[in-house]
């Protein structure tokens, strides 16, 4: 029995991916722009929805209620509170790409990937943690799809620092950095697991240098990168 039928999609669904610091509100901000100056309609969302009530337990979890250290929760039941979240925004993502619009996102289904997926050190049982996460989150829950992933890689220890220059955000308690921000050893495991995501799944992500001889790229120059890789999939 068929529940209901999904819009076609018409439109391209781009996510920007990668640890925490690594620029991805700034490069969300910049693509937004020149996409207005080639006349592209757009649509964006920022994940989790902080705020909305279908990211509460997003941050009672990294605000430590559940542990003080995010390995104390499971990768797969981290996982589900954050599909919720997409799933509530699932509809809006499917209309805007019904309307033929261009969709960007600031993180997705692969931030799961790569922080829940951080946590599991096996390569055999992150491949079956990943081929759960899709099956739930692509299939069950009908969330869409990406075209193409963009991961942004700065090494951990350098994105830690550049939490700290963030303003204070509503969703933390206290301090200035989240449950994940402030573990070193989490945000390593996450950006190994993001770079061995791109390298098992080739075909809809992408790796993005964002360090150069020890230095952060200025962020039009990380613009540009993006930009040429985005070229074909437009097209």
């Amino acid at each position: 029995m068929v529940l209901h039928k999904k819009r076609a999609k018409k439109g391209k669904l781009i996510v920007l991916e990668g640890t925490d610091g690594s620029g991805k509100g700034t490069q969300l901000k910049l693509l937004a722009t020149r996409f207005a100056k080639e006349k592209i309609p757009i649509a964006t969302l920022a994940f989790p929805q902080y705020g909305q009530k279908s990211a509460g337990p997003i941050e009672e979890y990294l605000n430590g209620k559940y542990g003080s250290k995010p390995e104390d929760v499971s990768p797969y039941a981290a996982s589900l509170l954050y599909a919720i979240d997409r799933f509530d925004a699932a509809t809006k993502i499917r209309a805007w790409l019904a309307r033929g619009k261009t969709v960007l996102l600031d993180r997705y289904v692969d931030s799961n990937a790569g922080h829940q997926g951080g946590k599991i050190r096996k390569e055999s049982e992150r491949n079956k943690f990943l081929a759960w996460l899709y099956d739930m989150e692509y299939h069950i829950m009908e969330i869409p799809k990406p075209d193409l992933v963009i991961i942004l890689h700065i090494p951990a220890a350098i994105s830690q620092k550049l939490v700290g220059r963030k303003t204070k955000r509503a969703y933390l308690k206290k301090g200035t950095h989240d449950a994940h921000e402030r573990d070193i050893t989490h945000l390593k495991n996450a950006e190994q697991s993001y770079l061995w995501l791109a390298k098992t799944h080739p075909k809809d992500h992408r790796i993005i240098e964002c360090i150069e001889h020890g230095r952060l790229l200025p962020p039009e120059t990380i613009h540009e990168k993006i930009w040429n890789n985005l070229e074909k999939i437009l097209s």
